[in-house]
């Protein structure tokens, strides 16, 4: 795929994938395809549930300001902050320098790095790792367990986590959603699912105490077995943290789409 085909999947797989996820946690979510702009917003405390992302390719330095500006203006409207999700090669050479300028003029401030990856590599082994076993999460004790780790792993305080995660049928019947159980204690957590005739790789989190032991690298190649062997499905996509960027071209997903994501500043 060409840089801009792949940005251009890139997106499109958050639109569909968060579409399911945020009417899942809010029947009266703000699930809207506006001119150039998604809006993915659950206005719940886990802020990864409120998106908005951007979805003109090509896009120059005027159209850029004025999509920030209206980005930034959702965003200030709703009751829980969330993050805007760029996709860097979406936007022209232009306006990629113009960028921070724009951002800034927008009211909005940089959150961090994160990077686009896709690759033709399923089905993968059913993974194993010496110190784990694997649940799928199918009760509300699991899904409080995924929603800790994401917590621990990410920052932010326990009950956000379990605002966006607890109770969803989604998360227990769509979801292929693992947890990596170090003997009884929950010490990773990846999930796909099926998004557009992919399987999305989403809210991969290792509990800081037990990482750099390929525990995310084990319970992601658990999601992916299980979605590819539940789907049949060949190809797989996912959106990577920095500290996820190195883990996944070690199962076979190949970095394509530059991503930045971005809150609105105080």
């Amino acid at each position: 795929m060409t840089d801009l085909t792949a940005s251009i999947e890139s997106a499109q797989q958050l639109t569909v994938a968060w579409r399911a996820l945020v009417l899942d946690r809010a029947a009266d979510a703000d699930v809207r395809d506006l001119p150039g702009i998604a809006v993915r917003w659950a206005d719940c405390r886990f802020s990864f549930y409120n998106c908005v992302t951007l979805t003109e390719p090509g896009t120059g330095p005027d159209l850029l300001v004025r999509r920030l500006g209206e980005a930034a203006d959702i965003m200030r409207a709703k009751k829980h902050p969330g993050f805007l999700w760029l996709f860097e090669d979406l936007l022209d050479d232009e306006a990629r320098t113009a960028l921070p300028t724009a951002a800034e003029q927008a009211g909005l401030q940089y959150a961090f790095p994160g990077t686009g990856m896709a690759g033709d590599l399923l089905p993968v082994p059913d993974p194993v790792h010496p110190d784990l076993t694997f649940a799928r999460v199918r009760t509300d004790e699991h899904l409080r367990a995924y929603a800790d780790l994401q917590s621990r792993a990410y920052g932010f305080p326990v009950e956000d986590g379990r605002d966006g995660l607890v109770g969803s049928t989604h998360w227990k019947n769509e979801m292929y959603a693992y947890l990596a159980m170090r003997g009884d204690v929950p010490v990773a957590c990846a999930a796909t699912v099926e998004a557009q005739g992919r399987l999305f790789v989403a809210f991969v989190a290792t509990d800081p105490q037990w990482q750099r032991r390929g525990y995310g690298e084990a319970v992601t190649r658990k999601a992916l077995h299980e979605g590819a062997r539940a789907t049949g499905l060949t190809r797989a996509t996912l959106h990577a943290t920095v500290a996820g960027a190195p883990v996944y071209p070690r199962i076979g997903f190949t970095p394509n789409s530059p991503m930045h994501f971005y809150n609105v500043a105080e």
